[in-house]
């Protein structure tokens, strides 16, 4: 194609893939007007969340091949200019590129505030490494990073003064909260302050990154695919900055000195603040490319959690003991099932809910149910652990979330049946998961807020 095809006009892109359509309609296939009305509802998302014209395009395009082979046949005979209009500003197009430059230099300072912005307690005499300041850090982990990220897209989505001041607000009270309450040194309501804040700051994160679309759908599931997709990204650099800092303590090791110090100090802490950012914004780069890493994840790793899952309990059977309910224990089976809500929101972003039920679906209502007994299981063993021992500051804190938890699941298990049963759209399982969302964020925010004098600050 030559470089002037490449970069047509949005209407004129358009008019090519509906003249494409109609010379090559199937016989039964959908009304080329239904499908071009589904490809500018795409279209007006994706602009909105950021990317150009023609590389919206050919994202609604990949997007729409799953609703009608021709449009994926136009995917694939179009869409290999795809990665240099995403990585590579074209020639002659000034304003992008310049834009491209604005938002790196923008991305480089933020991260670098988020790097430096937890070594500023150390001005004041409070120390990463050291044992006596580390609650202090534990607590205000979140603020070193997610305010700089909220402000990352708060520039890039262009919001106006009136959303910033809404996002600052929960962000300062926070920041009083934590600060400002008589924690008992070493209390559980401390820790668990430090566990849950970043789930309640989360949703002021996922706010600005939909841009004003939150409570539209699209917006919420987005967000959904931007956390995932962020969680491998920073995966991915972590392991990096693994291989970068051994082989600096290597390199300084040879040379006589003991490198620890740099490891510890800087390299660590410092690159796993600017990660965050860094991480983001490759996300949202490479979010039309990157997109399709969530399918092959979700029916890579569905099957393999449901088979520990039945394991679990078919062993928990048949030995006949009950859960050891001790705090460490309660975290990991909550992040076991987070993880299981994890996937059901991942495969439902990465699905088309247009298409008919197949055997994956199935599976995943395996993996729901299995996942909906071992929660039962958790909260009895729970209740028992109340009624003996009486409540404490974790066992409130378990109870709650595996409730929320066990809620979510169990409709979630209703629509994916009534789905696979009776055929119904799969939009309804998708509006529960993201409608849910907040509920997770607002129960974290009453356990920062009110768990402490609640249980007396211990």
């Amino acid at each position: 194609m030559s470089a002037g095809r490449d970069h047509a006009p949005l209407e004129e892109q358009i008019g090519q893939w509906r003249a494409y359509l109609r010379r090559r309609r199937a016989i039964n296939g959908p009304d080329v007007e239904e499908l071009e009305a589904h490809l500018r509802d795409q279209l007006g998302a994706l602009t909105q969340a950021g990317l150009v014209e023609d590389e919206a395009f050919l994202v609604a395009v990949k997007r729409m091949g799953s609703l009608d082979a021709l449009s994926r046949e136009f995917a694939r005979e179009h869409s290999e200019r795809l990665w240099k209009q995403l990585v590579i500003a074209p020639d002659g197009d000034a304003a992008r590129e310049t834009v491209t430059h604005t938002e790196t230099l923008v991305v480089c300072a933020l991260a670098a505030s988020a790097a430096l912005a937890i070594k500023i307690p150390a001005l004041f005499g409070l120390q990463l490494g050291d044992d006596a300041d580390q609650p202090f850090y534990a607590r205000n982990a979140s603020f070193f990073v997610l305010p700089f990220l909220t402000g990352y897209f708060v520039w890039k989505r262009g919001m106006d003064l009136r959303h910033c001041i809404w996002l600052a607000v929960p962000l300062i009270a926070a920041v009083a909260v934590v600060n400002t309450v008589p924690f008992t040194r070493g209390s559980d309501t401390e820790a668990l302050s430090a566990l849950h804040l970043p789930i309640a700051l989360w949703l002021v994160v996922g706010i600005a990154c939909a841009g004003g679309r939150w409570f539209e759908g699209g917006g919420r599931m987005d967000f959904v695919r931007f956390s995932g997709e962020l969680f491998i990204y920073y995966v991915l650099i972590a392991l990096g900055g693994g291989v970068l800092t051994a082989f600096t303590m290597m390199m300084f090791a040879a040379i006589g000195l003991k490198p620890e110090w740099i490891a510890e100090d800087w390299l660590i802490p410092c690159g796993a603040m600017g990660a965050v950012i860094v991480g983001s914004w490759l996300v949202e780069a490479k979010q039309s490319v990157i997109e399709n890493m969530a399918p092959v994840l979700t029916r890579l790793f569905t099957p393999l959690f449901t088979i520990v899952l039945l394991v679990f309990l078919a062993t928990m059977a048949w030995t006949g003991r009950p859960i050891d309910i001790q705090r460490n224990v309660l975290i990991a089976f909550d992040l076991l099932l987070v993880l299981v809500v994890g996937l059901v929101l991942y495969s439902a972003s990465a699905r088309d809910p247009e298409a008919p039920p197949n055997l994956f679906d199935g599976l995943q209502l395996l993996l729901i149910m299995s996942a909906l007994v071992v929660d039962a299981v958790a909260l009895a063993a729970i209740a028992s652990r109340i009624s003996e021992f009486g409540f404490t500051p974790n066992r409130v804190a378990a109870l709650g979330e595996n409730l929320i938890l066990l809620v979510n699941l169990a409709w979630s298990a209703w629509l994916y049946a009534a789905f696979l049963r009776v055929g119904k759209q799969f939009r309804a399982l998708e509006a529960w998961q993201t409608t849910y969302l907040p509920v997770y964020s607002i129960w974290a925010a009453l356990v920062v807020v009110l768990f402490p004098p609640l249980f007396a600050y211990a």
